[in-house]
């Protein structure tokens, strides 16, 4: 481990950049027309950063047109969030979701445009949102959405510019090298990525915290290390000296100038300021005529977006609008990481009230997992009726040598726990849900809880864990919680579960 105070020392201090100078560059009158983000999120938790955006968890044209529509009347921010949930396929499932995905979205813009003729045109800038600790698929997503574009709209892209970094849950990037902060005993600490259990993996593991290594890694040296451009802190903070933001995107954009042909751009990024000096900086790049796409962990895409940190919301809040049901909250958990089963374990030692209820994945893999599992339903209908429910899987994380044959268990597992959940809220409506875990919230979302549309209202902790609010379905007004499985301390799933329940 390394000391983040010794690393910077080498580096200028951050260039403060308010929120809104990003909003006005992005809102400035273009040629080209509106601009919005779709941001295709291989699991839910990428919404975590962000507020008040619309999220679909299905991508038909009339999805789209929903989330354009909403967004130029609400004046929101120009994004919406796509759970494709990719992360959980297979490489070949992946590349057909990424490239449907592509290919309604600039049908719908091209609708929508069709029925505003006195208005700009609408123009699309994609983001692949996946995992700040380097696990999905790299580079097969950017790959197929550039091959996607380029099909149905001739445009080729320049650069595709990775950007891991997660300050809120201690993920920075310094000298091209993507760390782990420590917590606790341990802060101030730095651990290169590839270090941490998160680079073992068994479907996405990865050898090389260096990111342009990284690059070179995944594409099997189809674009080797040093071909890689790397956005360091000295450009990213060029203007410090004089305090001018300008001068730190005109450094950025310069830099992009050589990336044609989806050359691999790394950006250095420790702090909100850094994010928004990049995307001052990326915004200049596109003017000038560079095509990019990215590759990004969750607060990329409120930094490019120009939207200001949201506050964590408060209980109120998360139901305002509402009327909370009289029954338990349900609180499922499907992750397997090492702060989740700590997380757990804090929760059931703290919420006496509340009823645990284990699946047992040896059962759900065996004969008899349809009975196992109406079983499973009634117990927890039944404790519903008088407080929370904590439904997790068994804590033995069960795995093959083959990775094809690992994803297969977990999805065989994720889909037993929608079916108790949806199950569950169509017999007797929870107060709220939350889901720890990325596959496991997505499926729960998208199925356990069949949300089509929703809008992202914030964070319940400080940049972290994102609350849903399903805006048509049967969880239409039961807040949804987002919990990625690698994010907060020991203590967070329970301050969560403490801000929405009633009898914790």
């Amino acid at each position: 481990m390394t000391l983040e105070a010794d690393i910077l020392a080498a580096y200028p201090a951050e260039v403060q950049i308010p929120a809104s100078l990003v909003a006005d560059a992005v809102a400035a009158p273009s040629p080209d027309g509106h601009r919005v983000l779709v941001v295709l999120d291989d699991d839910p938790t990428g919404t975590q950063s962000v507020a008040d955006l619309p999220v679909l968890t299905r991508w038909d044209v009339e999805d789209f047109t929903w989330a354009f529509d909403h967004i130029a009347a609400s004046g929101c921010k120009p994004a919406v969030y796509v759970l494709t949930n990719t992360r959980s396929l297979d490489p070949a499932e992946a590349a057909a979701r990424n490239e449907e995905v592509v290919r309604n979205a600039l049908a719908a813009a091209g609708s929508t445009a069709a029925e505003t003729r006195d208005a700009a045109p609408l123009r699309l800038g994609f983001v692949s949102r996946s995992d700040s600790t380097l696990r999905g698929h790299f580079p097969l997503e950017p790959d197929v959405i550039a091959a996607t574009v380029a099909a149905v709209t001739g445009e080729t892209t320049d650069g595709v510019v990775l950007v891991p970094a997660f300050p809120d849950a201690g993920r920075v990037t310094i000298g091209g090298v993507h760390y782990m902060r420590g917590t606790g005993n341990d802060a101030g600490s730095l651990t290169p990525v590839a270090e941490t259990e998160f680079a073992r993996d068994a479907t996405f593991g990865f050898a090389n915290s260096d990111m342009a290594r990284y690059v070179e890694e995944k594409s099997q040296g189809r674009y080797p290390a040093g071909s890689v451009i790397v956005l360091d802190l000295n450009i990213i903070r060029a203007g410090a000296a004089a305090g001018d933001p300008a001068i730190s995107a005109k450094a950025v954009a310069d830099a992009l100038e050589p990336a044609t042909n989806s050359t691999p751009i790394v950006a250095d990024i420790v702090t909100e300021n850094d994010l928004r000096a990049l995307s001052l900086g990326l915004e200049e790049a596109e003017r000038r005529g560079k095509k990019l796409l990215y590759r990004v962990g969750p607060p990329f895409g409120r930094a490019r977006i120009g939207q200001e940190i949201r506050q964590e919301l408060s209980g109120a809040e998360a139901y305002a609008g509402n009327t909370p049901s009289i029954a338990g909250g349900l609180i499922v958990v499907g992750s397997h990481v090492g702060v989740t089963t700590r997380q757990l374990k804090v929760l059931t030692d703290q919420h006496s009230a509340a009823r645990i209820v284990e699946i047992d994945v040896q059962k759900l893999l065996g004969e008899g997992a349809d009975t196992y599992l109406g079983q499973t339903v009634e117990s927890i209908v039944d404790a519903l009726h008088s407080g929370d429910v904590i439904v997790h899987t068994s804590r033995l994380l069960i795995k093959a040598d083959d990775p094809a044959e690992s994803l297969r268990i977990a999805r065989t597992v994720s889909a037993a726990v929608v079916n108790v959940v949806n199950r569950t809220l169509k017999t007797f409506p929870p107060r709220f849900v939350i889901a720890k875990g990325g596959i496991t919230s997505s499926d729960v979302a998208a199925h356990g809880l069949e949300i089509r549309h929703a809008i992202v209202r914030g964070p319940m902790l400080p940049g972290i864990v994102s609350l849903w609010e399903p805006v048509d379905g049967p969880a239409k007004g039961i807040p949804y919680i987002v919990f990625a499985g690698n994010v907060g301390d020991d203590e967070s799933l329970a301050q969560v579960t403490r801000k929405l329940s009633n009898t914790f």
